[in-house]
């Protein structure tokens, strides 16, 4: 069985807020670079973490990092 789901799995907008959140961008830093609401990036957040069966904000970061979508020693 998988331990997740895979990028595959996740909407082209997750997963531009999957890369940010991994990034270290809050909510409402995301929010205004999409133009979107923090409230609409939290459930975004919520969605893609549900899928990739990930529990919290570091574990996306070591799911990204895991995936190479970002490097190890981004800030």
């Amino acid at each position: 069985a998988r331990e997740s789901g895979t990028w595959a799995d996740l909407s082209p907008r997750e997963r531009q807020v999957l890369v940010m959140v991994a990034r270290g961008a809050s909510s409402a830093e995301i929010g205004r670079q999409l133009h979107l609401s923090a409230k609409t990036v939290d459930t975004y957040r919520s969605r893609l973490m549900a899928k990739l069966k990930l529990a919290d904000v570091p574990a996306v970061v070591r799911w990204a990092i895991r995936n190479r979508l970002i490097s190890e020693h981004e800030e």
